[in-house]
Formats: structure tokens, C-alpha cells, sequence
């Protein structure tokens, strides 16, 4: 692994707040909410798009990595291993029925990052167990739009991901700042939120609040 693959992966280490949002995050422009998103405390930005044209695509995930790169946080692509290659994204986020993990992982080769998404005990096993996995999403805490047809799973999951995962995860799900505190209480140390900062009408300042309680420890 070379220096960018390390560097890489400290951060991921350091990282508490996680962001999932489109090209058109609540109606604007990445130009818009991204900086300040990252300025109130996102360290990790994931661009998820399901919709647009391979060029469109391409635009947006080469804007965001731009963006992210400028304010030094890390910049992934959901799903398309190829897109992250191209763009020289950080990494790549893929989801239980997209491509899999180790295919993800010999597309981007070893120096970027990979996570999974896991959604049962037995999916947070296998992930810790590969070799292409860097880090783990564990949910959804709560039903959400963004994935529907998804049954929630509540805190417990990640109560066992505190237990048993040996990388990092970021519990995902209808999180915010008026919940979060429940999955803190369970063990996790790091979320990702999608609307509560991606369609807030102050961005910075909805990470803030998130950010600063993920600097608090949980009350046991």
C-alpha cells in the first residue's frame, strides 16, 4: 500500500461524520452545500445518484471530488467502482445487491477505499472477515425514504457491530440530531446522515449540531 492508500485510511479512521447526498442535494448545488456541510464538521462525503445519465454522473461525482479534495475530506462514489476510478475519488460504497465487495476492490485497486453496506449480524460477520472491506455502514436505524422497502433494525445492530466489528461503522438510518444519542448509547461511535444535513435549509450548521455530539461521550 503507498502513501495515499495509508493516508487514506487514517482518515477513515479519524472520521466521525459521514454524508450521503445526490448531485442536487434539497434542490441546490454541490457548490453550495458541500463546503458548508464540511465546514460544520463532515469528513466524509458520499455522492449516491441513481438517476442520471453516465455523463451527468460523471459531472457531478468529478465536482464533488473537487470539493472534498479542496477542504482535505474524503470523497466516495456509491455503487459505480469505475465512476470513482475515473474521477480519482478515494473510494467507492457499494450495497448488498450491487457489485460486490471484492469485485468493488479489484476495479479500485488497494489504495482506495471500500465499504459495505450490512443490514444483519451475519452481513457485519462476513464483512469484517474480507479482505476487500475497509469499513462497514450498519442499518437502517429507522425507516427511510432514501431506502425504501428496507425494514429498520433499530439500535441493536449496532450494538453488535460495537461488539464484533473490527473495522469501522457508521450506523445509518433516518439519523439526526434529535436521535442520535440512542445509537451513541449503543456503541456507535460514527454515523452517516443523508436529509438531516443534505435538506437542511443551514447545512454547516446541521452538521455542527451532529458533530458536536459526536464529541460528547454517551452517558452509560
Amino acid at each position: 500500500m503507498d502513501d495515499d492508500g495509508r493516508l487514506r485510511r487514517r482518515a477513515l479512521q479519524r472520521a466521525r461524520l459521514y454524508l450521503v447526498c445526490g448531485a442536487a442535494p434539497g434542490g441546490r448545488s454541490l457548490d453550495e452545500v458541500l463546503p458548508a456541510a464540511i465546514a460544520g464538521g463532515v469528513e466524509i462525503v458520499q455522492l449516491r445518484e441513481k438517476g442520471l445519465e453516465e455523463a451527468q454522473l460523471l459531472e457531478a461525482a468529478a465536482r464533488a471530488r473537487t470539493l472534498c479534495a479542496r477542504a482535505g475530506v474524503l470523497f466516495l462514489v456509491n455503487d459505480r467502482p469505475d465512476i470513482a476510478v475515473q474521477v480519482g475519488a478515494d473510494g467507492v460504497h457499494v450495497g448488498q445487491d450491487d457489485v460486490s465487495a471484492q469485485q468493488a476492490r479489484t476495479i479500485v485497486g488497494d489504495e482506495m477505499i471500500v465499504g459495505l453496506s450490512t443490514h444483519s449480524p451475519a452481513q457485519i460477520d462476513a464483512a469484517v472477515r474480507s479482505s476487500a472491506v475497509d469499513y462497514i455502514g450498519v442499518g437502517p436505524v429507522h425507516e427511510t425514504p432514501t431506502k425504501p422497502g428496507r425494514p429498520a433494525v433499530g439500535v441493536q445492530l449496532a450494538a453488535y457491530a460495537a461488539k464484533r466489528a473490527a473495522i469501522p461503522f457508521f450506523a445509518i438510518g433516518g439519523l439526526n440530531s434529535g436521535n442520535i444519542a440512542e445509537v451513541l448509547q449503543a456503541g456507535a461511535r460514527r454515523v452517516c446522515v443523508v436529509r438531516a444535513i443534505a435538506d437542511a435549509s443551514d447545512p454547516e450548521r446541521a452538521a455542527a449540531e451532529i458533530a458536536q455530539l459526536l464529541e460528547r461521550p454517551p452517558i452509560d
